[in-house]
């Protein structure tokens, strides 16, 4: 620590900055001005393609941990962190222009999938499940994940040597393979067997773009009516209870709004990456209950490519409805032209660290958007096209919109 503060002494980093213009034309601003009722960022953004560039090649100006990870560190309502959460380690960075990212390091090879004994909520965080998420988001159409792209990171000269957290700066150390490693900072299982670590500098990770401060864009974060049971035993309610869904009809806003239909998206999004762990969602107050809903930390998507978890699609088996729009994408995506593994395979070529998912997840897309057409089909036979298929007002897009971003 005594070392780290000489360095910072002797490159002058202690000196306080001259304050920073804000730039009107800066890609952070822009994404941030570009939200609206339907999503994070128009179709065809450019800005959503100068903010990938940007976060890809900006150097970093400062390292943090995320609030939630200090919030282990002390004063928080710890009763929705699951134990052990010392494997989960992401940081705040920041760059010119006010941008700032969360970053997500590397904990686990594409080609490993998750072990069959893990609990969904002791999984590993995945930061190639965050750039995946991002890229099957916008071929849907939903636009509801924060654009994210991959990068290697110097962890000694973009993180150690720009930090002012102590505590940051004390978890950084040197393997016996001569790597520079660090780990997070927390009460539970937060050692160096559980360290990340560079080769011997360099690091792949995720870096998704945060969303408006929570006093210029307020959030309400919600419980997720189809939350899984957090512990090692026990069941919610709607795993036990097929006419589950009539309960949450009667519920507001799920009564009168198009909230159920959102939370439906949400299953359909999930079930495709395979992510077990949407225990709550955020949604913007300003567009009021008829709002998107956030698509959040998915990095606990696509860790197992050789099994299809069906229950994640209980809001839409359980509920039987879709929007018309949401069908009409999947439907499209079905077909051999604009098949959805091609789609992905092809949107994931831009990122700075392809190929980020491999082969047979891929392949899984297909046979899991498959799935959710039969699902869609049972409803349907059940009871009728006009009673599950819901009209909304916006015409989905083809995807041979991005393959016209690909071009660019």
């Amino acid at each position: 620590s005594r070392r780290h503060k000489l360095y910072r002494e002797e490159l002058n980093l202690t000196s306080p900055a001259a304050p920073l213009p804000l730039r009107p034309e800066a890609s952070w601003l822009q994404f941030h001005l570009g939200i609206n009722r339907d999503g994070l960022y128009p179709r065809s953004s450019p800005t959503v393609t100068r903010l990938l560039r940007d976060m890809q090649e900006f150097p970093t100006i400062s390292a943090d941990y995320s609030q939630d990870e200090k919030a282990l560190l002390g004063a928080c309502d710890c009763s929705q962190i699951v134990k052990p959460s010392g494997v989960h380690l992401k940081l705040v960075l920041r760059f010119q222009d006010f941008g700032k990212a969360m970053f997500k390091p590397m904990r686990q090879k594409r080609e490993e999938e998750t072990p069959e004994d893990f609990f969904y909520f002791v999984d590993f965080q995945r930061h190639n499940a965050e750039i995946a998420a991002f890229h099957l988001d916008r071929i849907l159409d939903f636009r509801r994940v924060p654009p994210t792209v991959g990068r290697l990171i110097n962890v000694t000269k973009e993180i150690l040597e720009v930090t002012k957290n102590e505590v940051l700066q004390s978890v950084f150390f040197v393997s016996p393979a001569s790597n520079v490693c660090f780990f997070a900072k927390c009460p539970y299982m937060c050692k160096t067997e559980y360290a990340v670590c560079g080769n011997p500098h360099l690091l792949e990770g995720s870096l998704s773009a945060f969303l408006p401060s929570l006093n210029l864009a307020p959030r309400l974060s919600i419980p997720n009516p189809w939350i899984r049971s957090y512990s090692f035993d026990g069941k919610e309610e709607w795993e036990v209870n097929p006419l589950y869904c009539n309960t949450v009809r009667e519920i507001y806003p799920y009564s009168n709004s198009n909230r159920l239909l959102n939370i439906v998206d949400m299953a359909i999004f999930d079930f495709l990456i395979g992510n077990m762990d949407r225990h709550h969602y955020e949604m913007f107050t300003k567009f009021g209950d008829d709002g998107f809903l956030l698509h959040l930390d998915n990095a606990r998507g696509f860790g197992r490519h050789s099994h299809d978890e069906i229950s994640i699609l209980a809001p839409l088996s359980q509920c039987c409805i879709i929007k018309r729009t949401t069908l009409l994408r999947l439907r499209l995506l079905a077909e051999p032209e604009y098949q959805l593994s091609d789609m992905m395979r092809e949107s994931l070529l831009q990122d700075p660290l392809a190929p980020v998912l491999t082969e047979p997840h891929l392949l899984a897309l297909d046979r899991r958007l498959q799935l959710i057409l039969d699902a869609v089909g049972k409803c349907i036979d059940t009871f009728g096209e006009a009673t599950v298929v819901a009209n909304d007002t916006t015409e989905p897009q083809s995807p041979e919109g991005h393959r016209a971003e690909l071009d660019t």
